[in-house]
């Protein structure tokens, strides 16, 4: 069961397109950074309520300890070479293509999407360690619309106070350098009313 979506009054765009890209950058510790620009994604609920009714979502269950649970959030994943469900996630593609090509030194080659239907939905502190993350500073993008969550990023081994980002309706975060290795983050649960939000992560080719 999905909440209601509320739209935003600051986005009545009825199609989807970034601005243009100029986000703030924050230096962290050990190497890693983010950039952050708020509202990048113009008419953001609109490409929300598409995605929303046409990707597959899907629920998976995964290992934990001793028992298999199920994950709190619906997902879908578009690796290198298939086609992007929306032709806007194109469009963002290539804007994040040509910011950060020369930095990254390739392409962004993946998108991973994740529905979090309601505030039970989350993800635990992590980070995209899978593949050349592990050993290779990288960049993560992530995009988020429909209402806005809580994302939160702290040293690994939660040994600081965390930072918080609320992101939705067409915010943009983007971690780099060493972020992943050195630093993790999570969506928590939350009991305030949440509507649901989609997260779109733009990775290079083999991390995840």
């Amino acid at each position: 069961m999905t909440a209601a979506f509320q739209a935003s009054l600051l986005d009545l765009a009825d199609d989807a397109a970034p601005d243009r890209l100029a986000p703030v950058r924050a230096l962290l510790t050990d190497g890693a950074w983010i950039d952050t620009q708020p509202g990048w994604l113009r008419g953001a609920d609109a490409l929300f309520e598409r995605l929303l009714h046409s990707v597959p979502w899907r629920a998976e269950r995964r290992q934990m300890y001793e028992r298999v649970v199920d994950v709190p959030r619906l997902l879908a994943f578009y690796d290198e070479g298939r086609r992007l469900p929306d032709p806007v996630l194109d469009t963002m593609k290539a804007a994040l293509d040509e910011r950060y090509e020369d930095e990254l030194g390739e392409r962004f080659a993946t998108a991973g999407l994740c529905l979090y239907r309601d505030g039970r939905d989350s993800v635990a502190w992590h980070g995209d360690r899978i593949g050349r993350s592990s050993t290779e500073d990288t960049m993560v993008a992530i995009v988020s619309i429909g209402d806005p969550r809580s994302l939160l990023l702290r040293p690994q081994g939660g040994a600081a106070a965390a930072l918080k980002f609320e992101l939705g309706h067409g915010d943009l975060l983007v971690m780099g350098g060493s972020c992943q290795r050195t630093w993790e983050h999570a969506v928590p649960k939350t009991a305030r009313p949440a509507g649901p939000r989609i997260s779109i992560q733009f990775r290079v080719r083999g991390v995840r």
